[in-house]
């Protein structure tokens, strides 16, 4: 993917059994981030300071957060669960797990990106150990 920045973009849970399919909205046309192989909604945060800030101070998210380059998270100051997906360099999915407020999560050697999304989010994707994600960012 080259070298990552800052901004939005759209994850794709590659898994084999849902490659195919397309979920939309049929009255708004959109597409649903809660169907397993569905696209979605991502925000990508590379820089220091958006990986610090990661999901601090929020009370939710809509799709996913990807922290790039990260090995580990925590959830300190953290206002809700969440579901942290760690991630190979070629976007493939070492370790999956749920992590309430206040927790230290240890980090994952061969991890090079961490995946965050509200808690129960992941499974609704089909998001698992061994599954590889797509990334799409405009101007990428």
């Amino acid at each position: 993917m080259g070298r990552w920045q800052d901004g939005t973009g759209t994850l794709r849970v590659l898994d084999g059994a849902h490659d195919d399919v397309h979920a939309h909205d049929e009255v708004h046309g959109d597409v649903l981030g809660d169907v397993p192989g569905a696209n979605v909604p991502l925000e990508v945060a590379a820089s220091y300071r958006a990986r610090t800030r990661g999901l601090l101070g929020r009370d939710g998210v809509t799709g996913a957060l990807l922290l790039t380059p990260a090995s580990s998270v925590h959830t300190f100051g953290m206002r809700f669960a969440i579901d942290v997906a760690y991630l190979d360099r070629r976007l493939t999915v070492l370790a999956v797990r749920t992590m309430r407020p206040g927790r230290l999560g240890l980090p994952r050697p061969r991890a090079r990106h961490v995946l965050e999304a509200e808690a129960g989010a992941m499974e609704r994707w089909g998001l698992r150990t061994g599954a590889r994600v797509t990334i799409r960012c405009p101007g990428a």
